[in-house]
């Protein structure tokens, strides 16, 4: 067997290249219903992920998620924007979803900003919330790092104690000020899905120190860390965790209210990096 590789299809890179040269320095990945924010993007290329060999079907399989890339500058900045996310309980691997974040290292990238829409687990959070991620709990039960041997010359063994970048997190609590928007830091916990949370389970995660969860994000993470890339992440609070009439479309419509939020929060970060 192969040892696992970080790298994405030759052909994907090949293809992405081909519709622009832009090199992005900052990858963006958007989450459910936030798709609105990538009008921002001044767009040199557009590339559907159905048109790329490597990337893990199924593409723009959930509704929120657009499926596709976008090259381009924002706030300045050039920038790869992926519009929607592949999660793992679609029935693809850990590693597969990650694809996003290799492809993006590959294309130069050196700075991640992950987004995601999350239930509230703190019982202080409220839909329409954005939140600054300040640490992870991986509660997938997977790894994408599983079968990697690491960079050449090293160990597969990546210390996640800087995950999400802390000169990254003081930025966006510094923009976040000048504009008056509360940014409550979090603690996001990952799980595998695609059923929402029990009210046993979000007391769970209330005992272990988390504060919003979702079902993305995490291996995202992972991985950019294991590539060298600083991680910036913010998550929508769409509702309450545990709730008994929670529904998909209350997470994108929460996603679309708080769109120009979040818009002025990234756009004013990028405006300062």
């Amino acid at each position: 067997m192969q040892p696992l590789t970080l790298s994405v299809d030759p052909a994907d890179l090949e293809h992405v290249r081909r519709c622009s040269s832009t090199v992005p320095r900052i990858a963006i990945v958007l989450g459910s219903g936030l798709g609105p924010l990538a009008d921002e993007v001044e767009v040199r290329a557009q590339v559907s992920y159905d048109d790329l060999p490597g990337y893990p079907a199924p593409a723009a399989g959930v509704a929120g998620h657009a499926g596709r890339l976008l090259l381009g500058t924002l706030a300045t900045q050039s920038v790869v924007v992926f519009v929607g996310r592949t999660h793992r309980y679609q029935g693809v691997s850990a590693f597969d979803v990650t694809w996003p974040v290799r492809l993006a290292a590959e294309l130069g990238a050196e700075t991640l900003i992950v987004t995601n829409a999350a239930g509230g687990v703190d019982p202080t959070l409220s839909a329409g919330s954005v939140t600054l991620i300040r640490d992870q709990i991986n509660l997938t039960g997977d790894n994408p790092l599983v079968g990697w041997p690491g960079p050449v010359g090293g160990t597969p063994f990546i210390p996640m104690g800087d995950a999400f970048d802390p000169d990254l997190r003081s930025l966006a609590r510094e923009v976040a000020a000048s504009q008056g928007l509360s940014l409550p830091e979090v603690v996001y916990a990952g799980l595998l899905g695609p059923t929402y949370e029990t009210p046993a389970e979000v007391e769970y995660l209330r005992r272990i120190g988390a504060q919003t969860v979702g079902m993305s994000t995490v291996p995202e993470v992972i991985v950019a860390r294991a590539l060298g890339l600083r991680v910036l992440g913010l998550s929508l609070v769409t509702n309450v965790a545990g709730g008994a009439e929670l529904s998909h479309q209350e997470v994108l419509q929460a996603g679309r209210d708080a769109a120009a939020a979040m818009t002025r929060l990234l756009v004013g970060i990028l405006g300062r990096l």
